[in-house]
């Protein structure tokens, strides 16, 4: 049954009067309910299922089944924890990020007033169907795609669909409309600004524009976060490198004769060794704390794996209306007809203003302001006053901008409507171009008028000049409108006059003649104070900033400017220059996105292209926005950020990052987490990686020394997982060194294992790995017994651990310059790292399990001196590093 809210008869236009309910039920159950589909999240089982699909998880199955068929039943039995304890936190992070995009959805179900059985009734917005009537007034949501049958002075805001940022005229027919079908259409998602209006539902759901762009976020995204293909080369690498490995074991083994148990002992231990089983957790632990901190400075990840992506971005697409801009049309500017400049601060108090005219009669400018300013204000339908301490407004974007500008000024409406009591009133048309309001005096009539320039230009003979009134000059009033309009501004002009005291009702167009004409007002949605800065950090960052927006080229490159974004006038394209290229083929438009910088009059589908070719071009892309229409792209870039207060759900739901303040500088901040993460993420991979080859290497010695096997595979487990896994996590969530923002962003085919990380783990893998044998074949020879030794190698791994842990704690500082302290967490981790093995020692079960037992002090003290000359080989690398990056940025 419908939620019948009102029950009151309604007037309806002989050809359109709405639908019964009958057929209004019949239609729902035919087409359907009026919202868009969401997708099916996965079931706790099928997001438990998918923590194992992991080259990793494979060979440490593998390990596990060997350990199974030989007997061996508490390694299989640690193994299959490891993978539980994995998995079980991958479920969680990933149940965590969907509550927290679950909190981003509004609870409040819409509605739509419609005409059902010949009355008016509030209805869910889900229950509309085609052929309904809906009723529209100023401040409603369009709920559905609707063709006007009657519109009285009706203006839309359709920002969050085309990014076109002023309010669009719509009527049965607009003159001099280009697209007198667009004009006459309401789409679903946009806002009435002014007017009223009533139309008839042509289409609901799916089958709506806002359905169409649904549709096309429904798609597979096709680009893959950097973290995610970087760490799926790094594991496929990783389990080739395994495979080999064990195979010259198994090799080697049958041409010394060994038993195939032993081989096959020998081939799971390799396989822990080398496999870091610690590793997916210290990842899910490096983004986890990631999302936390960014979550302090605005940001909600929705997604764990755009912690990283964000922080690898080279390229930021940003939309304009709402993101660069307070999507709040303002008046920045006045132009008084003889040229004087009056600057009016955008983000200033409304109860403030500041008039910027150096070197003029500072007074006189103000009173000349406030002369155009009470015309603004009288002939206005708007409204602005003051709840509870703030500012509520009502009515069209520009009248509420002329309205907080009189009030800077220090006018209110209120007490001019009492001055100056109203006689009659001429509402904006757009075939008109402009408004009046006639008000009483004490024997006069005064006249107030604004509107288009041209139009009120010809309306007046006279001007303000200096305070004084002077013949106009067209001519030179046109160029000020043109020069203000090429940066632009939105211009208006003001007019006033007086006539004689006909009757009210006489009152009309005819008497808008004579004027004395006041000057410009212009309007813009001005660039968000923080932008600036914010786009300085990105430059520094090396990170790119590209402008992509529904608005016209002029006001696109005066935004650009403020906000401070580099460009030519070369760079400047449209969307029909995307089209032209797009349909020449790739290779045109990714010629085209090189270079280019602000796209502008862009159309949802072709922001789309523009991502894709600047994926195609070697990007790692970044794409912001709040409206509809940015829906598809963010879903298609590396990394979606959408905004949190004005952004619409579908923005929400497409972006992998969402940004709650709408603060463009708390992007900024997020690539500076994202590489901290990321920083984080290769310390526990240099690890984690180095202590895991060390131990391969100590195999691959001890076979052909004919050495028994030096560790056994629940050792190596408990050295991984346990000793190696505390420090791997203290690291992951280690805080953010500073100089995140200091450099360029790496580069998107830069593998986990670059150069740099691969030289430092042949370092380590020799010290820690050949130290480590030359102490078990000392052992072995100096009559020490197969447990005793292992015992004491394995007492040497944890200490070469804890050397490398504080090693890591910085790729490029000295371990002597790092503040530790500043990490109390990753000095405990070492401390705990430590106690935890050593107390194992003494407790029977565990020490039984591992094959420990208690050391001498002097054996311990041997071992740590052993362990400190890690410190040696990486102080002397690091040294050597900085002085080649010096030298190169002294190049």
């Amino acid at each position: 049954m419908m939620n019948l809210t009102a029950q009151t008869p309604a007037p309806t236009t002989p050809a359109v009067i709405g639908l019964t309910s009958i057929e209004a039920e019949e239609r729902l159950a035919e087409l359907g309910p009026n919202t868009l589909p969401e997708p099916e999240p996965p079931s706790p089982l099928r997001v438990f299922l998918i923590q194992f699909r992991n080259p990793i998880i494979y060979i440490l199955l593998l390990a596990s089944a060997l350990s199974f068929a030989t007997g061996r039943i508490e390694d299989g039995l640690f193994v299959l924890v490891v993978l539980l304890i994995n998995a079980s936190i991958g479920t969680y992070q990933e149940y965590s990020a969907d509550r927290a995009a679950a909190a981003l959805r509004k609870l409040e179900q819409p509605s739509a007033r419609v005409i059902r059985d010949g009355v008016a009734c509030t209805i869910e917005a889900k229950r509309l169907v085609v052929g309904d009537l809906v009723l529209l007034e100023s401040g409603d949501r369009i709920p559905a795609d609707l063709m006007l049958v009657d519109a009285s002075d009706l203006r839309c805001d359709e920002s969050l669909l085309t990014g076109e940022s002023m309010p669009v005229p719509k009527g049965r027919t607009v003159e001099g409309s280009s697209n007198e079908t667009a004009s006459s259409m309401l789409l679903a998602g946009s806002l009435v600004t002014r007017g009223r209006a009533k139309g008839v539902v042509t289409a609901t759901g799916t089958a709506t524009m806002l359905g169409g762009i649904a549709a096309e976020l429904g798609r597979a995204s096709s680009s893959q976060p950097p973290l995610v293909a970087r760490l799926a080369k790094f594991t496929n690498a990783l389990a080739v490198f395994v495979g080999l490995a064990a195979l010259s074991l198994v090799v080697a083994g049958f041409m010394r004769g060994l038993p195939l148990h032993d081989l096959v002992m020998m081939s799971v231990g390799l396989a822990v060794s080398a496999v870091p089983e610690g590793l997916p957790i210290a990842i899910s632990v490096a983004l986890a704390v990631s999302m936390r901190r960014m979550a302090a400075r605005n940001v909600i990840v929705r997604s764990m794996p755009a912690v990283e992506a964000l922080g690898s971005t080279t390229i930021i697409a940003t939309d304009k209306t709402g993101t660069l801009t307070s999507n709040v049309q303002t008046v920045t500017e006045i132009r008084l007809p003889d040229g004087t400049d009056i600057a009016l601060d955008a983000h200033a108090d409304l109860d403030k203003c500041e008039i910027r005219a150096s070197g003029l009669d500072s007074d006189l400018v103000r009173e000349r302001a406030c002369r155009l300013l009470r015309a603004a204000l009288l002939a206005n339908e708007g409204t602005l006053a003051r709840r509870d301490d703030l500012w509520v407004a009502a009515g069209d974007t520009v009248d509420v901008a002329l309205l907080a500008a009189g009030r800077k000024a220090g006018l209110g409406q209120e007490e001019l409507n009492d001055r100056y009591p109203l006689a009659a009133r001429i509402a904006y048309e757009p075939e008109h171009k402009y408004a009046a309001s006639f008000h009483h005096g004490s024997d006069r009539i005064h006249v107030f008028v604004k509107g288009a320039s041209e139009v009120l230009i010809e309306m007046s003979d006279r001007m303000d000049s200096a305070g004084n009134v002077v013949e106009i000059d067209r001519m030179s009033l046109l160029a000020q409108k043109e020069e203000m309009a090429a940066r632009g501004l939105r211009v208006l002009a003001f007019a006033e006059g007086e006539i004689g005291a006909p009757l009210a009702g006489s009152l009309g167009h005819g008497h808008l003649v004579d004027l004395v004409f006041l000057g410009l007002a212009g309007l813009q949605d001005p660039v968000r104070p923080e932008v600036p800065n914010a786009m300085k950090d990105c430059h520094a960052a090396g990170v790119e900033v590209v402008m992509v927006t529904g608005d016209d080229p002029r006001t696109a490159a005066a935004i650009a400017r403020d906000a401070g974004l580099g460009f030519h006038a070369g760079q400047v394209v449209s969307g029909h220059d995307i089209d032209e290229a797009a349909r020449a083929g790739d290779q045109r438009l990714d010629e085209i996105t090189r270079e280019a910088r602000i796209y502008a009059r862009v159309q949802p589908t072709q922001k789309s292209a523009i991502v894709a070719s600047l994926i195609r071009n070697g990007h790692i892309v970044a794409v912001t926005g709040d409206g509809v229409n940015d829906g598809p792209a963010l879903k298609k870039a590396h990394v979606g950020v959408a905004m949190g207060l004005r952004g619409t759900e579908v923005a929400k739901e497409s972006a992998d990052l969402v940004v709650t303040n709408d603060n463009f500088a708390s992007i900024v901040a997020g690539i500076a987490e994202g590489r901290a993460a990321y920083r984080n993420i290769r310390k526990v991979v240099l690890m984690s990686v180095a202590t895991g080859a060390a131990e391969v290497l100590l195999f691959m010695l001890a076979l052909p020394f004919g050495l028994p096997m030096p560790l056994l595979p629940v050792q190596l487990l408990w050295l991984n997982l346990v000793t190696n896994g505390i420090q791997d996590v203290a690291l992951a969530g280690g805080r953010p060194e500073g100089d995140e923002l200091a450099g360029q962003p790496r580069s998107p085919l830069e593998p986990v294992l670059d150069g740099t990380m691969i030289q430092r783990v042949v370092q380590s893998t020799v010290v820690i790995g050949g130290a480590a044998f030359l102490a078990f074949q000392w052992m072995i020879a100096h009559g020490y017994g197969v447990p005793e030794a292992r015992n004491i190698t394995l007492l040497i791994f944890v200490m070469f651990e804890n050397v490398q842990t504080l090693a890591c704690s910085s790729e490029r500082r000295s371990i002597f310059s790092v503040d530790i302290l500043r990490n109390r967490f990753l000095l405990l981790s070492v401390l705990a790292a430590q106690t935890i093995h050593i107390s194992a020692m003494y407790v029977p079960w565990l020490s039984g399990t591992l094959g420990l037992s208690p050391i001498m002090p002097l054996e311990w003290g041997l071992s740590m001196l052993i362990a400190t000359s890690l410190v040696l080989v990486t102080e002397v690398d690091k040294f050597v590093s900085r002085r080649r990056r010096d030298r190169s940025s002294h190049a």
